[in-house]
């Protein structure tokens, strides 16, 4: 069975989040436990409704990955951590080219080297910087867009 990618539904939520977890803990080396917590309680009230997700599903129907959209932004996109390298990031990321157009942005933790080099490897460049993440904490991110 192929690996598809679906509309985010209510009963993804749990996974989601837990992929969410699992990632950040693997990628964020940066950010302490504290960080964590409270990035996770905006996960779990509200972060995943407050964007368009799309999440892909293996063949057995189960979440492996999931990328959020405002507009054409990307707001969040993670991989489990037991699929990483698979191409999962970028089939969410094509998924999100088909149905928004090819003018995506998206900000990334500066700190976050892996993620900043995954973006730049699909074609994204950095079009700014900031000191602060958007909850104000001192995590600067970087601004970038895909050039098609």
């Amino acid at each position: 069975m192929l690996n598809e990618i679906v509309i985010y539904q209510k009963k993804h939520y749990d996974k989601l989040v837990d992929i969410w977890y699992r990632a950040v803990c693997q990628t964020h080396n940066f950010l302490t436990d504290k960080d964590i917590q409270f990035y996770l309680h905006i996960v779990q009230n509200g972060a995943l409704q407050a964007v368009e997700v799309w999440v892909e599903l293996n063949g057995n129907k189960e979440p492996t990955g999931f990328i959020g959209l405002d507009g054409t932004k990307i707001e969040m996109l993670f991989v489990d951590p037991e699929y990483h390298g698979q191409g999962i990031g970028s089939r969410l990321i094509k998924h999100a080219e088909k149905i928004k157009g090819s003018n995506l942005q998206v900000d990334v933790n500066e700190q976050n080297e892996g993620a900043f080099a995954f973006y730049k490897w699909y074609g994204f460049v950095q079009i700014g910087r900031s000191e602060l993440d958007g909850t104000g904490k001192p995590f600067p991110l970087l601004h970038l867009e895909l050039k098609s």
